[in-house]
């Protein structure tokens, strides 16, 4: 799907309602990727995007919570991969997700000091030390349940304002978009040429010869474990998730078929890629610091 922003339209709003609230929102492609409307960031997560480690980690942190959006209507809470709160919400035209709308970077009304503890409890990768970024986490807002009701109630209300001006619109999508785009979205789910033709409305036969033309002359599995693949490579260098849950989480249940597909795929096992990685990084920090 082609999205067009009003990014000047946007970027007006957005900061108009981080001044109004204090609370910064954005706006995230269909992907989860930040379009980049708002700079404002806190401290502490400016801190974490400075160094390339932590921006990954958000990175994936925000593709991962639009994978896994699951309410019905309105936003889903959650912490993000360093415990600060955060909400997300699609952004519809007429009855298909066209974006994402993300509010974050603050602390609920919980004792701060717990709230550090579990932050704490997840920086173990962090260069300097978690105790480095303890005054930069006593910077964030602490809103209560009430504030955090009113204000996501206002913006869900905001989304229908977004719509109406036309601030997001899409674009006719070709046959290749609407297949490049499901398997980004889907890769982790059991598929196959008749379920993807299903959801597509395209023939099984037209269907075989986009993948080739999306693959340069390869496959549909190609298509699917390739995505597979790059999604694992984020979890086992962004995650302690043990390989087997990597697999799993990716759309590979069985750990030794992933083992072998990983390996066929990269020329390392899982395991062994994710100690070179790390390793790598660990020699990176250093040098930084």
């Amino acid at each position: 799907m082609n999205i067009l922003f009003d990014e000047e339209g946007l970027r007006k709003l957005i900061a108009n309602l981080n001044i109004l609230t204090g609370v910064p929102a954005n706006i995230l492609d269909l992907s989860g990727r930040d379009i980049n409307l708002f700079r404002g960031h806190p401290p502490f997560c400016r801190a974490i995007n400075d160094l390339p480690e932590g921006h990954q980690r958000c990175v994936a942190c925000d593709q991962c919570k639009i994978q896994r959006y699951s309410a019905e209507s309105g936003f889903q809470h959650y912490r993000c991969h360093v415990g600060i709160c955060e909400a997300v919400m699609p952004l519809y035209n007429k009855q298909n997700p066209v974006a994402y709308l993300a509010v974050g970077c603050y602390l609920d009304d919980t004792p701060m000091e717990e709230q550090w503890e579990y932050t704490r409890s997840l920086l173990d990768w962090w260069p300097d030390g978690p105790d480095s970024l303890r005054d930069a986490f006593f910077q964030f807002r602490q809103c209560s349940r009430k504030e955090i009701q009113a204000y996501t109630e206002t913006l869900e209300a905001l989304s229908a304002y977004i719509q109406l001006k036309g601030m997001i619109l899409t674009a006719e999508q070709t046959d290749l978009q609407k297949l490049e785009l499901y398997l980004d979205q889907h890769y982790m789910e059991k598929l196959s040429l008749e379920s993807i033709s299903q959801q597509l409305h395209i023939g099984r036969t037209k269907l075989c010869a986009l993948a080739k033309e999306l693959s340069r002359g390869r496959t549909l599995s190609y298509l699917i474990v390739q995505r597979r693949i790059e999604a694992a490579k984020r979890l086992l260098l962004q995650s302690s998730m043990p390989i087997s849950a990597v697999g799993e989480a990716v759309g590979v249940s069985d750990y030794n078929y992933f083992s072998k597909v990983f390996r066929s795929a990269t020329g390392m096992t899982p395991s062994a890629f994710r100690k070179t990685g790390l390793d790598a990084a660990s020699g990176s920090a250093s040098n930084f610091s």
